[in-house]
């Protein structure tokens, strides 16, 4: 897989918020909120809902998902749609105004970035004590708690997957919350790497903070992988309700 090119980001500073809380943690109220401008679509969109490139030094396009690095940047609506739309229509040029080399495979590098992302703050999310782990601890959660993330290995059993599911459903709508966003795109291997175990078929996040970062995140992963596996014989009850 293509690696992407270094660029030092700036200091990623937690940022402190104590407004309204949502669901998932605190959430901005009355400010106008930014917006950016498709290179696909052409649309202004929430830029909360893309990915934003940028040019190395050596003018190759680099996904910069954090939305950190420096210089000039254009946004694709996180989806690979979009993406490959961009990419045949070589529409880099013209959003840097010059050249803009696209080298190997800029979709799945994206993807990986993203993948790398959401990995990253469930293995935050282990350090912060915000998650519980294992098919008991996360039973336990549901039964005491809301719960704003299932997590749940691509390739576990679905009966598991039924009894906490059932629990969290009904935990969230007596609270009249949504229910739990399911995250069942990686596998028990790739869940346990991130908490630091040799595998995890079930874990589940607490509402908070690091949760409403964690959605973002989840959602633009979801323009390039199914949170919910096709193969999933249980996937229409592990459709979210909004």
């Amino acid at each position: 897989m293509t690696q992407a090119p270094t660029i030092s980001p700036k200091q990623d500073t937690p940022e402190q918020d104590t407004s309204e809380q949502d669901e998932f943690g605190p959430d901005r109220r009355g400010h106008k909120p930014l917006e950016r401008r498709c290179l696909a679509s052409g649309e202004t969109r929430d830029p909360a809902d893309m990915v934003r490139f940028v040019l190395h030094p050596a003018g190759v396009v680099t996904p910069d998902i954090q939305g950190k690095l420096p210089g000039r940047g254009v946004w694709v609506s996180s989806d690979r749609k979009s993406l490959e739309k961009v990419i045949a229509q070589k529409s880099f040029a013209r959003g840097f105004k010059g050249q803009a080399k696209v080298e190997g495979d800029l979709t799945a590098l994206t993807e990986s970035l993203l993948v790398r992302r959401v990995l990253g703050l469930i293995t935050m999310a282990r350090k912060a004590g915000q998650i519980a782990l294992g098919f008991d601890q996360v039973q336990s959660m549901a039964r005491e708690a809301a719960i704003a993330f299932r997590i749940e290995a691509s390739d576990g059993s679905k009966d598991g997957r039924s009894k906490i599911r059932t629990l969290a459903k009904a935990m969230n709508r007596e609270q009249e919350l949504p229910d739990p966003i399911v995250l069942g795109c990686f596998t028990a291997d790739e869940i346990g790497k991130a908490l630091a175990r040799e595998s995890i078929v079930h874990a589940a996040i607490k509402p908070g903070k690091l949760a409403k970062s964690l959605r973002g995140d989840v959602m633009r992963l979801s323009g390039f992988r199914e949170l919910i596996p096709m193969d999933w014989p249980d996937r229409a009850h592990e459709i979210r309700e909004k």
